[in-house]
Parts: C-alpha cells; sequence; structure tokens
C-alpha cells in the first residue's frame, strides 16, 4: 500500500478545508470499501480524511420525510425502529448487505459512494475504463458473470454494487450534499451516472463535496413493499439480481407501483416501463409476468452475464408477490 498522511477533522469546514488543500485526499468512515481499494492499489490517495466527529449520526422523522445522516452505520439504521415501521423495505435491504461486522462499521454516506466489484476494475493489470479512463473494458468479451445487462455501453458493464442505493431510488430518495460554495440536494435519480463513455465519473457530486445525509418521503399510508436479493450464497454476498417494489393498492387493484433493480445494472435501476405495466392492473401472476418483461425488454447480455436477464425476471415477479401479499 502506498503511505499516505491521515487527518481527523473536527468539523465539517475543517473536512472541507483538507480536501481543497489536497487533490488526492480522500475522505473516510467506516473504511469497509476505501481501505480495501488502496490494499490492492486502484485507489491511492495522499491523504484520507477521517469525518467521524461530523454531527451526521442521527435518524429522524421530520415532517413528511425521515432524515438519515451520512455517518449513521447501516446495523443502527436498518435496527431503528421508525426505519422498521415506515420502511421495512429500507430495513431489509441494508439488512441483506454484506456481513453483520461491515454493517456495523459501513456509514451510509460510504455505501452510496462505493464501487464496483467488477473483477477488471479491481485488477489494476487488466484494463478498465472506469479506473484507467481510456484502456479499454476487459469485462466485454471477457469475464463477465458479474456484469449489468441494463444501462450498459460500449466503454462499461459493471454493475452498481449497492443493496440500499436500490431501494433508496424506488423511494424518491433525496441527497444531501455540502461543499466550498454551500448545501445542495440531489434527486436519487440525478445522483449516479450511467456509464456512456465517461465510466470515470460516477456521481454528479462536484471534487470536494461531502454526503451529509438523505431524506426519504414519508410513505402513503397502506402502501406494500418488499425487497428481495438474489445471490450466490446467503451472505457477505453482492446481488446477481435485486428488486425493490412499493405497491399502491387498493384491494386487488395496484394503484401505483414503484420499482427498482439492483444487481443487473450500472447504476440503481428504476424501471417506468414496468411501472405502467402494473398501473390499474389487479394484482396477479399474469401482471407481474407482463411488468418484468417490460423491466428487462431493452436488456442486454454478454454471454456471461445472459442468464441475469431471467434471473432478473424472476426476481421481480417474487418481490411483487412479496409486497402485494404483504
Amino acid at each position: 500500500m502506498k503511505p499516505f498522511a491521515f487527518v481527523r477533522a473536527p468539523s465539517g469546514p475543517a473536512a472541507l478545508s483538507a480536501m481543497a488543500s489536497n487533490s488526492r485526499a480522500s475522505f473516510v468512515a467506516g473504511g469497509t470499501s476505501v481501505l480495501d481499494l488502496m490494499k490492492i492499489a486502484v485507489e491511492e490517495p495522499d491523504v484520507l480524511v477521517d469525518i467521524n466527529a461530523l454531527p451526521l449520526r442521527s435518524i429522524e422523522r421530520r415532517g413528511d420525510v425521515l432524515l438519515i445522516g451520512a455517518l449513521a452505520r447501516m446495523s443502527d439504521v436498518a435496527s431503528d425502529a421508525g426505519v422498521r415501521e415506515l420502511f421495512p423495505m429500507l430495513a431489509s435491504a441494508l439488512e441483506q448487505s454484506a456481513s453483520p461486522q461491515l454493517r456495523n462499521m459501513a456509514s451510509i454516506g460510504g455505501n452510496l459512494m462505493q464501487r464496483t466489484r467488477c473483477p477488471y476494475f479491481r485488477d489494476v493489470a487488466t484494463p478498465c475504463n472506469k479506473r484507467s479512463p481510456g484502456s479499454g473494458c476487459g469485462a466485454i468479451g471477457g469475464v463477465n458473470r458479474s456484469e449489468a445487462v441494463l444501462g450498459t455501453s460500449s466503454a462499461c458493464i459493471a454493475t452498481h454494487p449497492s443493496d440500499l442505493a436500490v431501494a433508496l431510488r424506488a423511494l424518491d430518495a433525496v441527497v444531501h450534499v455540502t461543499g466550498s460554495k454551500g448545501d445542495r440536494d440531489i434527486a436519487f435519480a440525478e445522483f449516479y451516472c450511467l456509464p456512456s463513455e465517461t465510466p470515470h465519473v460516477e456521481t454528479t457530486l462536484a471534487r470536494g463535496e461531502l454526503v451529509s445525509g438523505l431524506s426519504v418521503p414519508l410513505p402513503a399510508a397502506g402502501v406494500r413493499s418488499a425487497y428481495v436479493k438474489a445471490r450466490d450464497r446467503a451472505e457477505c454476498e453482492f446481488a446477481s439480481a435485486s428488486a425493490a417494489v412499493e405497491l399502491d393498492m387498493a384491494g386487488q387493484t395496484i394503484r401505483s407501483a414503484r420499482i427498482a433493480l439492483g444487481g443487473v445494472a450500472t447504476v440503481p435501476w428504476r424501471s417506468p416501463q414496468a411501472e405502467s405495466a402494473l398501473a390499474g392492473a389487479a394484482a396477479s401472476c399474469d401482471a407481474y409476468e407482463r411488468a418484468a418483461r417490460a423491466a428487462f425488454a431493452a436488456a442486454r447480455g454478454f454471454g456471461g452475464n445472459d442468464f441475469k436477464i431471467e434471473l432478473g425476471r424472476r426476481t421481480l415477479v417474487r418481490a411483487l408477490e412479496m409486497a402485494a401479499s404483504s
């Protein structure tokens, strides 16, 4: 590992100042992602700015939203009584993430900023446009079982890794950001960038900006939800396919739906096509199948990951079944 300096920031302004003073500085909270990448030379910051002293750990209901601080630990959010009551899908997504030990350390903000587990990204001896722009995408034509089938480009097919982000995409969350030019809010739909020809640009954050928290709109009364994750093993594994579903129902009629997919796309993937297929439909296997086909109509496999298209459909159908019967 390359030598680096370590700075503990006592306040938000101090953290931002430390970042501004070095173009190769990185924030660190739980350290469960950035330290792994430093060990394998994917990231080599000159300075790590520790932000754990910042007052960003709250989990509280305020008006018509739930506010979650960026430094709240994943396990604390998953076990919070308010989260479990209002957002069982969110709690479920968190509980199916990583391992208990990692959830105890990893922060909410860090989870949103984690980078892909694509093996080509994590191996500096191989080409990867996300890690080294212009070097090529080794996964296209290579070993691509874990890669995306939605939102891909000729430059990158790497899958986004976060379970939490998939749930937040379905819930229309807002990301709160602070920086040297002040605070701003970013709709979750606009937070992540599709790879296009610049896969190394992963979010709409400006250099030196810090995620300070999230707000999640409170659900309407009677809304039903589910999070389903398909993976190779039951613990400490990333999704091969996942689905976050929220249904607003009147009896057995689906008035509206929110659907987001994970494990199959380059970003947390919202599916308006599947949502439209369900609006006004009776809750039934036929309706769920139509929605699943619509969700993956534009999917493209690359050989090793072709199975994800069918797996993604089945995962979404299962999530819809669970949500409707909850």
